[in-house]
């Protein structure tokens, strides 16, 4: 893990879920990893949503390829993530579902409406469709 993510957990932690750059926008993404199996985590925007699941792009901020994090949740969808709530910090377990056609659409919109430089992402990922992914409470 970078020492950027490692700050960002850290703070994340120690504030209740509040990160001052990226305000109560992350959650902590618990994944395993694809081929080793070892726990790993990740900050990650999360969007949370009517029905209690969240959603997270797998943006890499526009890098060609997608991050680690999204392979973990296709080769091991249940999973886990920290969010915050009004009353601090919770965990929930999940399974993750990558969105397809007008659903991973509907929710690249949600990301691109909260934080216009995922449009930048977007234009430098080239031929890369961002996968968008819904995180459901199990």
């Amino acid at each position: 893990m970078s020492d950027f993510n490692q700050q960002i957990i850290e703070e994340f932690r120690a504030n209740g879920g509040r990160v001052q750059r990226f305000g109560s926008s992350l959650v902590l993404l618990h994944t395993s990893g694809a081929k080793s199996g070892e726990p790993r985590l990740s900050p990650v925007m999360g969007i949370a949503q009517p029905d209690g699941s969240w959603l997270v792009a797998a943006s890499k901020a526009g890098a060609p390829s997608n991050p680690a994090w999204y392979a973990n949740l296709v080769a091991h969808p249940e999973a886990a993530v920290e969010a915050p709530t009004d009353d601090g910090v919770v965990t929930v377990e999940v399974t993750a579902a990558p969105l397809e056609g007008e659903e991973r659409d509907a929710g690249w919109a949600q990301f691109v409406a909260r934080s216009p430089g995922f449009a930048d992402y977007e234009v430098k990922a080239g031929s890369r469709v961002i996968p968008v992914v819904k995180l459901s409470p199990r």
